[in-house]
């Protein structure tokens, strides 16, 4: 009795010691990514970022031993590392650098140099590009070369032409625009310019532009085993923003640049190519038809012979999608999908999103079941494996857990992951985390919707207290909420609210129907899904009913105005980076969605469907004090859409604010914008809920 008294003790005096998260923890906290095992699998270089002093992210390059030991250790120390990747011999690595800012280059470095065990001495500047930004880079098998993708910046808006208007008192030049791919959220605009693919000698540093065909930009690329060739998926449609599906596999040999498109092949999007090691096979992910790569039908594995072409997809007879992302705010949103193969040529790995979940699985070349290779409520990302196919390099994290850096042992059908890195476990265990709790509801008609809790930390099992409680709408829609770890919900539940999430009809990880309810018909399927949601939190024992919020980002600050438009259920609400008029959002987006496909008719003589689906003309019915997030930066929901809602609330005397971010932010401020603006957004919505589901 004595002793269970005594461990009773200690285990309230670390209770006690605990304390509520806070929006300014993410200043302490360490953002791990893209691991990357060396050939022989004996270490893991990766990227490991901080907000400095500054209020800038400091990313640099980190080493780890695959066996544990010893403790991860820093290999560069720019703060502007990232993308790191081993040549094939295990001698050296490559990465791309800001630290010769403004022209970001590739460098080199041997594999025991800068924070190595055994020295090597100083990373060394491998390129010498232009000012423009670089895309990503492969090495070639045979470790001569590198092919990198890459766009210059437009000469009138290098930052010596900006600094010499500047000090001539010149204005801004004006943008001629004869196409309509000219921007891009996150990326800013670059008009006429596009990236190209060159490839790079790794002896000299020279590089030669070996195509420029490309529309998008997105264009994927693998060499032959044999470093000879080189395979493309490309789309080069001079209308690519409206013929999405345009896309070619191509053959091009590196030493001439000949160009031999691989025939027999569908249309459809493809991305993610990867040669097989055998030489005999191509794979990429792609689907059947004319959508683009943001579609409700599900983005399937594919092969091809490189040869004779003759596509088949592996995974046409399950219902997973290569593209169902599991949002999060502390890891790096895996929106591409990620395809490796063994090296013998007889299995392809991936990772697969499923039920909030992400897990890496397996099947072989011949096609049949897919294995999955990991299990339990964690969100994995597959780095890649060593020359024997052995090990893999590994993130994971889980709802206690930012993500982590681990090594996978092939284990039969399973792989056993060992964590390597703990860099925020310490902190972490003196938080109060809230753990969330999967649930399933069932809709009015009928459908089962997965739901999840997070109880504020400190409630007790079998207390009876009620909290004021907040409904969190994912964005997308075709993503989906997941079990890795959310900083804005952990705050959320600290701050003592009850975080409620789900993944409604439009989510991905769900197989094909689910996701493809709502094509063309937002506010329906989905409305029933929020609303058993809704149900479900009035149902709830601990909610306090007449203290409820709604809030989301994108697609979920749609899907909130769509909710205040259509009940008042909610004490107060937040409609973050929000569409609210579906009509005028069909132009003045980043993409241009064209007519008859997702959306009925268009946005210009035909708009009836857009507008019984956009929330803006049920407003007359809104009663709900309303905060509005918008950043005047955001190319993918113009901030347009915040000040109808702003204007029309105003008009009708509703309560509301507009808090505007500058225009140096964009649309994924909330994930990775600048750590103050992220900080002051994260303040705002505390202040907001306290005011009206506290106050």
């Amino acid at each position: 009795m004595a002793h269970q008294r005594a461990k009773s003790r200690r285990k309230s005096g670390r209770t006690a010691r605990r304390r509520a998260i806070t929006p300014e923890d993410l200043l302490k906290f360490r953002f791990v990514a893209t691991p990357r095992i060396s050939p022989d699998g004996d270490r893991i270089v990766f990227v490991r970022k901080h907000i400095g002093e500054k209020n800038e992210y400091v990313s640099n390059l980190w080493m780890v031993d695959a066996a544990g030991e010893p403790e991860p250790r820093q290999f560069t120390g720019s703060g502007k590392d990232s993308a790191p990747a081993w040549s094939p011999d295990g001698e050296t690595i490559a990465f791309i650098s800001g630290r010769g800012k403004p022209r970001t280059q590739i460098y080199t470095i041997a594999a025991g140099g800068e924070g190595g065990a055994s020295g090597g001495g100083e990373a060394k500047c491998l390129t010498s590009f232009p000012e423009g930004t670089i895309g990503r880079f492969v090495w070639s098998p045979d470790g001569s070369m590198l092919t990198v993708s890459f766009r210059p910046t437009e000469d009138v808006w290098t930052e010596k032409a900006v600094k010499e208007r500047k000090e001539k008192g010149l204005s801004d030049p004006p943008r001629v625009l004869d196409d309509p791919w000219y921007r891009l959220d996150g990326d800013g605009y670059f008009n006429a310019q596009r990236f190209h693919l060159y490839l790079v000698d790794v002896a000299t540093g020279k590089h030669r532009e070996i195509y420029d065909k490309d529309y998008f930009g997105f264009f994927d690329f693998d060499f032959s085993p044999d470093s000879r060739q080189l395979v493309i998926a490309t789309n080069r449609s001079r209308r690519g923003m409206f013929k999405e599906w345009k896309w070619d596999l191509l053959l091009v040999n590196a030493k001439t640049g000949k160009i031999k498109p691989i025939p027999n092949m569908p249309d459809g999007p493809k991305s993610a190519v990867a040669w097989s090691p055998d030489g005999r096979t191509i794979a990429y992910a792609g689907r059947l038809g004319k959508d683009g790569a943001y579609s409700v039908e599900n983005l399937e594995l594919f092969v091809c012979d490189p040869v004779k072409g003759n596509a088949r997809s592996l995974t046409a007879r399950t219902d997973y999608c290569l593209l169902a992302c599991a949002l999060s705010d502390t890891a790096e949103a895996a929106f591409e999908p990620c395809i490796r193969w063994s090296p013998d040529s007889r299995r392809l790995y991936l990772t697969l999103g499923w039920r909030g979940e992400t897990h890496i699985a397996s099947i072989r070349r011949r096609g049949g079941p897919i294995s999955f290779l990991t299990k339990g409520a964690h969100v994995h990302d597959l780095g890649n494996l060593s020359a024997d196919g052995r090990s893999f390099a590994v993130t994971r994290d889980g709802a206690g857990k930012l993500p982590e850096i681990g090594v996978g042992h092939l284990d039969g059908d399973s792989l056993h992951a060992t964590m390597l890195s703990d860099f925020n476990g310490p902190f972490l265990k003196g938080l109060k985390l809230s753990r969330p709790r999967s649930q399933w509801i069932r809709t009015a008609d009928g459908n089962r919707v997965q739901v999840w809790t997070m109880m504020p930390p400190d409630h007790q099992p079998g207390s009876r207290k009620k909290y004021p409680a907040v409904l969190q709408i994912h964005g997308g829609p075709h993503a989906q909420y997941g079990v890795g770890f959310f900083h804005e919900f952990q705050v959320l539940a600290g701050a003592g609210y009850i975080v409620v999430f789900s993944n409604p009809r439009g989510s991905k990880g769900y197989g094909r129907d689910h996701c493809a309810a709502i094509r063309g018909s937002w506010g329906g399927a989905d409305w029933v899904d929020v609303q058993a949601a809704i149900g479900f939190m009035k149902d709830h024992p601990r909610v306090n009913t007449r203290r409820m919020g709604c809030m989301g980002g994108s697609y979920g600050g749609y899907m909130t105005n769509w909710v205040i438009g259509h009940c008042n259920d909610f004490a107060g609400a937040i409609t973050d980076r929000c569409v609210s008029n579906l009509v005028s959002f069909g132009g003045n987006s980043d993409f241009i969605e064209p007519p008859d496909q997702y959306f009925p008719g268009n946005f210009w003589d035909r708009p009836e469907a857009r507008w019984e689906q956009s929330p803006i003309k049920y407003f007359g019915n809104v009663k709900t004090p309303t905060l509005i997030i918008h950043s005047e930066g955001d190319l993918r929901c113009n901030i347009e859409q915040a000040e109808q809602v702003f204007s029309a609330l105003k008009t009708r005397n509703i309560p509301t604010r507009l808090v505007r971010y500058p225009r140096s932010t964009f649309h994924g401020l909330s994930r990775n914008g600048p750590p103050d603006m992220r900080l002051h957004r994260l303040h705002q919505i505390l202040d907001w809920w306290k005011k009206y589901l506290k106050g």
